[in-house]
């Protein structure tokens, strides 16, 4: 059998061609070595398609160096690309849908909102998520902070704490709440008491409307002033099974409404901050084996709504009476917050776990083409009427499937429970009192949909009134290069404005001095 190779398809940061995680990569193709995988990088920008060649970046640990070389496509591809507003990231989309049949560990999934809507639909997971509505107007603000003490502000589609503001209701004031946040650049904003009409108008320079969550709070500050949560990474294994690899604490930097290791936080093992939040031990192992239990069932559910996934990271939070609150999901994790909490072994198996899952899957691949081989001679050669062979097609992989199907849709709308099931799975929000060990119904394989199926989840789809992630972009454009040229003509333009502002405010400075000049005298 031939040496798997692994693609990472991932974007350059800027025109320089950087990678935003090429230390990662690095201890993935070394890792992979090890493992008998070949592992390369590259980008939309490094496809050829006549002949079909990538022009990969490969590192060699002998030389410790990085260099080029052309290869053929990988047997797999493992999506690391994250959005951003840029004329990569239409690549990035043409890439996707051009070679949809190729064999992806990973699958890009929707926004938050689309996401909380639909674990919302499954009565087992409802009990583990905060209230959240897509932003409208600040009314419905108001009615929610009436309901909750605490709420947050949210972009759909953000990362690292841009963008969140942070609302308190005041009891001595119904006219005005106190915000906390950051801004788009994540910078904190300076605490302050906000009217309405002040909270509405930054929520319009914002563009907030159908791109914010509006989110029941959960109060999560330690005795230090500072709110913490917690990040699971969840995988596939080298058997293809869902196991949890980690989860770790993250305490947030001083004067911080968020915990992100990039916006300043701190990363500690989970046990250590668990033991000062909650202190019983026995209570800890239950709140740490319920976190396990969900995160293992929301990658289930969430591969078999959407498609492929290798692995995700849950953001958790953790009440005083240790309940958990799923906050968010993210389908590209990093592995940093193992590093900087000292768990160093975690670290390296966050890193692994992914190469593991792919040797397992090219080799599972190859073993049910062989074994579809196999039936269809049997069926060829065999004289038996009553028990023909299974056609090959039944076995349908994901390499297999047609470049104008999308492999995505592997899953119809899930079943809802009997309600005398589900009147077991939900536990009353006000009670801390929760089963030790929460019920969540084995997820049946669905059939391919019918066309009235589909219709049902278009309109539900229809339904949220939001962009996903590919859609929030400009329209493609025909070429790469045209993209490209637009961009840069974006930036000509910019740099002619900011030019010709300079030229005015020195003409303006030397009428002034000539003015002064002619006064004087």
């Amino acid at each position: 059998m031939a040496q798997p190779v692994l693609g990472i398809l991932a974007l350059y940061i800027n025109e320089q061609k950087q990678l935003e995680e090429r230390h990662i990569y690095q201890k993935m193709i070394v890792a992979g070595k090890k493992l008998g995988l070949d592992v390369f990088v590259f980008t939309p920008q490094d496809v050829r398609d006549q002949p079909k060649r990538i022009y990969a970046l490969t590192y060699q640990p002998s030389t410790k160096r990085w260099s080029r070389k052309w290869v053929p496509f990988p047997h797999m591809i493992f999506d690391r690309c994250r959005i951003q507003n840029t004329y990569r990231f239409e690549q990035l989309k043409r890439f996707r849908s051009k070679y949809r049949h190729l064999l992806f560990l990973n699958r890009p999934l929707r926004n938050k909102w689309t996401i909380y809507q639909v674990l919302s639909e499954v009565p087992a997971f409802e009990p583990y998520l905060p209230k959240t509505k897509l932003y409208s107007s600040i009314k419905e603000v108001q009615r929610m902070l009436k309901e909750h003490e605490l709420i947050y502000l949210k972009p759909i589609n953000g990362t690292g704490g841009r963008g969140i503001l942070r609302l308190e209701r005041l009891k001595s004031s119904k006219q005005l709440v106190y915000v906390q946040g950051r801004d788009q650049l994540r910078r904190i904003i300076t605490p302050q008491r906000m009217s309405w009409n002040q909270l509405r108008a930054k929520m319009s320079a914002w563009n907030a409307k159908g791109r914010y969550l509006t989110q029941q709070g959960i109060a999560l500050r330690l005795a230090s002033g500072r709110v913490h949560d917690y990040r699971m990474l969840v995988q596939k294994d080298g058997t293809g099974t869902w196991t949890v690899t980690g989860c770790a604490g993250r305490v947030g930097a001083a004067k911080s409404i968020t915990s992100n290791l990039h916006g300043g936080g701190a990363a500690v093992r989970m046990e250590t901050l668990l033991r000062q939040w909650i202190g019983d031990e026995q209570k800890m192992l239950q709140v740490k084996e319920d976190a396990e239990r969900l995160g293992v069932e929301v990658a289930k559910f969430l591969e078999q709504r959407y498609g492929a996934l290798c692995e995700l990271a849950l953001d958790l939070a953790i009440d005083r009476c240790g309940h958990v609150w799923l906050l968010e999901v993210n389908p590209k994790p990093a592995r940093e917050v193992f590093a900087k909490s000292g768990d160093k072994d975690t670290y390296a198996l966050a890193i692994q776990r992914p190469l593991e899952y792919a040797k397992w899957l090219y080799e599972h691949q190859n073993s049910t083409k062989q074994e579809s081989r196999a039936s269809e001679l049997r069926g060829h050669t065999s004289h038996e009427a009553d028990s023909p062979a299974a056609p090959s097609h039944e076995r349908l992989t994901l390499s297999a499937l047609p470049a104008d199907r999308e492999p995505v849709e592997m899953a119809s709308l899930l079943e809802e429970p009997p309600a005398s099931l589900s009147s077991k799975l939900k536990p009353s929000r006000g009670s801390a009192k929760r089963p030790s060990k929460p019920f969540f119904p084995t997820l049946p394989q669905q059939p391919r949909r019918s066309s009235k199926t589909v219709d049902i989840a278009e309109r539900r789809s229809q339904r949220s009134q939001v962009l996903d992630e590919e859609e929030l972009q400009e329209p493609l454009l025909s070429d790469f290069d045209e993209l490209r040229e637009l961009d840069m003509q974006r930036e000509e333009e910019r740099r002619q404005q900011e030019k010709e502002q300079e030229t005015k405010q020195l003409i303006e400075l030397i009428q002034s001095f000539e003015k002064r000049m002619k006064s004087g005298s």
